[in-house]
């Protein structure tokens, strides 16, 4: 599987964003997918997940309420809308697969990255 993750930018405290993932193959629904990010001089940490048929999801505390996962099997896109956002959620923004249609909170369970976006949001 090979991921592409775009729509990082530039955001003002408070705006949204809304990043996308393109997943390449023909079985997209047995991967669970997930979201994590990577601020300078942090560890890559959990955002989201979705199971493969999209089901269920799950999100880390600090994003409850704020941002939502999603995913569309017919095109191989997976979505992290965000909203409300925050200087402190400025990262690196990086969407991963599993094999296997759960989804999990833990980078050792994902066996492909794509290469990352940007997203800076402004005070």
């Amino acid at each position: 599987v090979q991921l592409q993750a775009s729509g990082g930018g530039l955001v003002q405290a408070g705006g949204s964003l809304r990043l996308s993932c393109a997943a390449s193959g023909r079985t997209f629904s047995r991967y669970g997918m997930g979201w994590f990010r990577q601020a300078p001089g942090e560890d890559r940490e959990f955002i989201a997940a979705i199971t493969g048929n999209g089901g269920r999801t799950y999100y880390a505390d600090y994003v409850k309420g704020r941002f939502t996962i999603s995913r569309d099997n017919a095109e191989n896109m997976v979505y992290l809308q965000m909203n409300s956002l925050k200087p402190e959620d400025t990262a690196v923004y990086y969407c991963a697969a599993r094999s296997g249609p759960f989804g999990s909170s833990l980078l050792s369970e994902y066996d492909y990255w794509g290469q990352g976006t940007q997203v800076t949001v402004s005070s």
